[in-house]
C-alpha cells in the first residue's frame, strides 16, 4: 500500500514547475511582440519618409513650372513696352531665357552717346499712374504694419484713472435719479460730471469728497447736461459705494495698476469698446481693495484705492 502511494506522488507533475514554464513561455511571447512592434514602427517611418520625398518632388516641379510661366509673362510685358529680346540670366553661365535667342551683335558698334532701345522707346502715358498706385499701396501696407494705439493691447492701462475731488453736487434739474457734480481732476477748471447715484449716496455725502474718476470717456449728454468723466464705484444690484483713493492723494494723481504699464488713450473710441472689454475684470477683493485681474488700483507712493465695505463686487 505504501509503495503504491509513493508511485502516485512521483507520477503527479509539480505545479510550481508548470508555472515557471508558463512564465518563461510568456516572457518569450512578450519579447517577440516587442520585436514585431519595433519592426512595424520602423516600417511606418520609412513609408512616411518616402511619402514626404514624393510630396516635395511634386512641389519642386510645380514651382519650377510657375517660375517658367512668370518668366514668359515678364518677357511679354517687356516686349509690349518696346524692350525686345531681353537676355535673362539663369543658373547656366551665358545661357539666355526667352522665347528666342539674342540676335548677333551688329558689325558696327553704336556710338557712345547713343541710347539703348528701351530709352529710345518712350514709356506709355499710363506709367506714371502705375507708379503712383504702387506708392499708395506701399504706404497702405506700412500703415497696416504699424498698428495704432487703438488696435494695440486692451487692458486697464488704456483708462485715464485719476484722483478727483467732488467740489459740489446737486440734483439734475430734469432727472430725479441723477446728480450733477463739479469735480477737480487736477486741470485748470473743474469738469462737469453726471452720475446716477441719487438712490445710493445721500446728497450731503457727495459734497467735498475724494473719488476715483475715469477721465477719458467720450463726453456724453445726459438729459441735456454733458458729462465729462465718470465716478468709479463698487457696485451690486442693491448697493453702490464710491471708491476712495488713499490718504494723502490730491486731485490729478494718476491711479495705476501694477503689472499693466502704458499711457492711457487721450479719449476712448466708443467703436473700439475698450471700456466694455476692461470693465468685467474690475472687482474689489476680499479686503475691499479695487483691482484689475487681481492687481490693486494704487497711487504710487501713497497706497491703494478701496471701497468702504463692499468686498468681491464689480466696479463700474
Amino acid at each position: 500500500m505504501f509503495v503504491a502511494r509513493s508511485l502516485i506522488k512521483m507520477s503527479t507533475p509539480n505545479p510550481l514547475l508548470r508555472l515557471e514554464q508558463r512564465a518563461a513561455e510568456a516572457d518569450q511571447i512578450i519579447e517577440f511582440l516587442k520585436q514585431q512592434v519595433q519592426l512595424l514602427k520602423e516600417k511606418a517611418s520609412v513609408q512616411a519618409s518616402v511619402r514626404e520625398e514624393k510630396r516635395l518632388t511634386a512641389e519642386n516641379a510645380k514651382l519650377k513650372n510657375d517660375i517658367e510661366e512668370l518668366k514668359k509673362q515678364l518677357l511679354e510685358r517687356e516686349k509690349r513696352r518696346g524692350v525686345r529680346d531681353i537676355a535673362m540670366p539663369t543658373g547656366d553661365a551665358g545661357a539666355d531665357v526667352g522665347s528666342k535667342p539674342a540676335p548677333p551683335k551688329p558689325a558696327a558698334a553704336p556710338a557712345s552717346g547713343s541710347l539703348p532701345s528701351a530709352a529710345q522707346n518712350p514709356q506709355p502715358k499710363d506709367e506714371p499712374k502705375k507708379k503712383k498706385q504702387e506708392k499708395k499701396g506701399e504706404k497702405a501696407e506700412k500703415k497696416a504694419a504699424a498698428p495704432s494705439q487703438e488696435d494695440a493691447k486692451v487692458d486697464v492701462s488704456r483708462l485715464d484713472l485719476r484722483v478727483g475731488r467732488i467740489i459740489t453736487a446737486e440734483k439734475h434739474p430734469d432727472a430725479d435719479s441723477l446728480y450733477v457734480e463739479q469735480v477737480d481732476v487736477g486741470e485748470a477748471a473743474p469738469r462737469t460730471v453726471v452720475s446716477g447715484l441719487v438712490k445710493h449716496i445721500p446728497l450731503e455725502q457727495m459734497q467735498n469728497r475724494m473719488a476715483v474718476m475715469l477721465c477719458n470717456l467720450k463726453p456724453a449728454k445726459m438729459r441735456g447736461v454733458v458729462s465729462q468723466a465718470m465716478v468709479m464705484c463698487a457696485s451690486s444690484p442693491d448697493k453702490v459705494e464710491i471708491l476712495d483713493p488713499p490718504s494723502g492723494s490730491v486731485p490729478g494723481d494718476r491711479v495705476s495698476v501694477q503689472g499693466f504699464p502704458g499711457e492711457p488713450d487721450k479719449e476712448l473710441n466708443p467703436k473700439k469698446k475698450v471700456w466694455e472689454q476692461v470693465q468685467p475684470e474690475l472687482r474689489t477683493d476680499d479686503l475691499c481693495v479695487a483691482t484689475y485681474k487681481g492687481a490693486a488700483f494704487e497711487v504710487v507712493g501713497k497706497g491703494v484705492c478701496k471701497a468702504q465695505t463692499m468686498s468681491n463686487s464689480g466696479i463700474k
